[in-house]
């Protein structure tokens, strides 16, 4: 069999994972029902393909080279497994690789997988690896989701040791961030696990399974909300210790020994930063041993995602500075070309200086270059004292650096320095939020994730309100001489302003003094302060935007929209 990706396999889970079931033998501490029996209908994701649980319905007779809708090609496939199996294929019409899940039409959960597929097809987060189609047809049911050839799972990335302590931050911001959109419209996963959470080339985390990876395993839960919630706790424990939280090995990670109970993992391994290790604790329940000593558990994503922005934030590692490599001195001296390199321990005879000219000629050439000598430090000495004279004239009167150009009014630019930002705010003046939740993610270090506006039928002027934007914190009052935005959509035209404001809550628009404003037709904008000002709080403020069509990556529709990935202040 080809080697294949190990970004594809959506449902395939390694044998050492815990159900998530609904019932539970015993309670936790915190209420949530358990079920620690392990799952054993679950296959190694990266074997060969699993084999059928006796008693299920059988799959469909399926085999490389058959075709779906007369469009999808199977090529490989990855899980058989209760009933249904799963395939890398090819999308024939748009000449794409992409996944499938078969199953017959009579399986005891094709309707329920369809509406699944359905659910998350609606959602079109790009945190999550996206459902593309899901149809019934000649008597198979069958979803259709992408292939991300250039992504790598989490299991893949933890076999050579734990993570960095910022990839294991932005993993759970990403994660928990996700999860926290996807139970505000009412999905949960209740199947995330190393297997489902892939990190692209580019860095950016993403999730596959969202609801359909549960409903083909017929998996559900009586608290949707805490059973994600710990799954996230375990992905970060497995992130910062290459361990899983639980007593059972999975997914090519060992187990906690037995008898110990949940430990911390700053106290499994030693250097792990121990805000993250009290994260983790906050998330996991395990007989009892819910949480950090100091902090309430977190029993939902949005509760994670709020301990997540009250944590100092972790910054991204300086690069490191490698000196360019000593080039190789040669030992050329001028005279040397040719002749034969002394031999060690050699004495070289000192060559005796050529005899003085004693000539009538010698003199004349002697007396010759002597009143050159006197003639030229005669014209030196006088332009050196003319100079003086001028300058003498105009000492004190012009202090200023002077430039190449010559002028001398002109000085030097101040060095500039990149500001900080320590909190956000969306401000509204009239009307409706845009997306209140997303302000941090414009300042999260990553250009995969932003905060959008609506999508507007007029434009590009917004006319229904003012304007659209976000008032950012400084932390503490600093002299702002520039904002640099990168923007998802180009075209004609992107309008920003700039505000000093007075708070994170400004009363009016009309109470706040403007301080820059640029307009744009691609995805950068620059807005350079006019005049020198100090202020902590700083308004962005969206007053035209581009024409779009619909966008799935973004999840919205057509219109006149912007969607800002990140701000960068400048002082």
């Amino acid at each position: 069999m080809a080697e294949r990706s190990t970004a594809a396999v959506d449902v395939a889970d390694t044998s050492g994972d815990k159900p998530l079931t609904a019932k539970a033998d015993q309670p936790t501490a915190d209420g949530v029902a358990k079920n620690r029996e392990r799952d054993t209908e679950d296959v190694e994701a990266q074997g060969s393909g699993g084999t059928e649980s006796p008693g299920k319905a059988s799959p469909p007779e399926l085999h490389s080279g058959h075709k779906l809708a007369r469009r999808y090609r199977l090529e490989e496939c990855v899980t058989r497994l209760d009933g249904f199996s799963s395939w890398r294929a090819v999308d024939e019409k748009l000449r794409r690789a992409v996944g499938v899940h078969i199953l017959p039409a009579d399986h005891a959960r094709a309707r329920s997988v369809l509406a699944a597929a359905r659910s998350s097809a609606l959602l079109g987060d790009p945190r999550f690896v996206q459902v593309l189609d899901a149809v019934e047809e000649n008597d198979l049911v069958y979803v259709v989701h992408e292939w991300l050839p250039d992504a790598t799972e989490l299991t893949t990335l933890l076999a050579p040791g734990p993570l960095e302590v910022y990839d294991a931050y932005q993993m759970v911001t990403q994660v928990a961030s996700a999860m926290a959109a996807a139970h505000r419209e009412g999905l949960a996963h209740l199947r995330l696990n190393p297997n489902a959470v892939l990190r692209t080339s580019s860095g950016q985390w993403r999730i596959r399974g969202l609801a359909v990876n549960a409903a083909l395993r017929g998996v559900s839960s009586e608290s949707p909300q805490r059973t994600d919630t710990e799954a996230i706790g375990a992905l970060l424990y497995a992130a910062l210790t290459q361990r899983w939280p639980y007593e059972s090995d999975a997914y090519g990670l060992a187990g906690l020994p037995k008898d110990v109970g949940l430990i911390a993992p700053d106290q499994v391994r030693a250097g792990v930063h121990r805000g993250l290790s009290e994260l983790s604790m906050r998330a996991l329940a395990n007989d009892g041993a819910t949480a950090s000593r100091h902090e309430s558990a977190c029993t939902t994503p949005e509760e994670l995602v709020k301990a997540i922005g009250e944590m100092p934030r972790i910054r991204p590692p300086e690069p490191a500075f490698t000196a360019p490599p000593d080039y190789q001195r040669t030992t050329y001296q001028q005279g040397t070309y040719g002749r034969p390199a002394p031999h060690p321990g050699v004495t070289q005879p000192v060559p005796a200086p050529p005899p003085p000219l004693q000539s009538r000629t010698g003199r004349a050439l002697k007396w010759a270059v002597s009143a050159l000598l006197i003639a030229a430090l005669g014209l030196g000495s006088w332009q050196l004292a003319d100079a003086l004279m001028d300058r003498g004239g105009t000492s004190g009167e012009n202090q200023n650096q002077t430039t190449d150009d010559g002028d001398k009014n002109r000085t030097a630019p101040k060095p500039t320095k990149t500001l900080s930002i320590d909190g956000a705010a969306e401000y509204v003046a009239e009307g409706d939020a845009q997306h209140p939740g997303d302000v941090k993610l414009t300042y999260d270090s990553s250009m995969t994730t932003g905060w959008r506006t609506s999508s507007y039928k007029d434009g590009p002027k917004i006319l229904i309100k003012p304007g659209v934007g976000i008032v950012y914190d400084l932390g503490s009052a600093q002299e702002v001489s520039a904002a640099t935005l990168s923007l998802r959509y180009g075209g004609d035209h992107t309008t920003v302003e700039l505000y000093a404001a007075d708070s994170l809550t400004p009363s009016s628009l009309d109470s706040l003094d403007k301080i820059g404003s640029a307009t744009t037709k691609s995805t950068t904008a620059t807005v350079k302060v006019g005049k020198p000002m100090k202020s902590r709080y700083v308004l962005v403020w969206l007053t035209a935007l581009p024409y779009s069509g619909a966008d799935s990556a973004n999840y919205s529709d057509p219109g006149y929209k912007q969607a800002i990935t990140n701000v960068k202040f400048t002082g």
